[in-house]
């Protein structure tokens, strides 16, 4: 199962015990397209693709809620840190729980860059920046194909 965090507590640890992720590319596509995923999920989260900006279902959306790794469901962000960093895709200067995200140093395509991984299931999400507004100064820049969104339910 490999390395998992101290911090996903009791819950998401026995939820990850019963979680069985596909093993591979067909089970993968099948996977993501039974969650109503972008058609370009599959190359971004288990391949590192980008989508194109301004094209994802999330890029100017506002609604209250959390989003979520599109092929685990870990919770990634809460929209209270959404913020229109007129990229083209979704960014948030903080992750809901620091344990939520991984970081890996890309090298692709002749630039040095931040990679951002789901740390439950490896999915590429994007890449962090030093660009961001306070509190944190960063700019966690997602694909809307990595993510679900579950809407806060509104209280009575």
């Amino acid at each position: 199962m490999g390395r998992v965090s101290a911090r996903l507590g009791i819950f998401h640890f026995h939820q990850l015990l019963l979680m069985k992720l596909p093993d591979n590319s067909a089970e993968w596509r099948a996977h993501l397209a039974a969650k109503d995923a972008e058609p370009v999920a599959y190359e971004v989260t288990r391949h590192a693709a980008t989508e194109r900006p301004f094209t994802g279902r999330y890029e100017s959306h506002w609604d209250k809620g959390i989003y979520r790794c599109i092929c685990c469901d870990n919770t990634l962000f809460t929209s209270e840190t959404k913020f229109d960093a007129g990229c083209g895709w979704p960014s948030f200067y903080q992750a809901s729980d620091q344990a939520a995200i991984e970081e890996r140093v890309d090298r692709a395509h002749g630039m040095l860059r931040t990679e951002t991984v789901c740390s439950v299931c490896k999915a590429h999400l994007g890449h962090v920046f030093p660009d961001g507004p306070a509190p944190t100064g960063l700019r966690y820049c997602m694909n809307s194909a990595a993510l679900s969104f579950v809407p806060q339910e509104d209280k009575p």
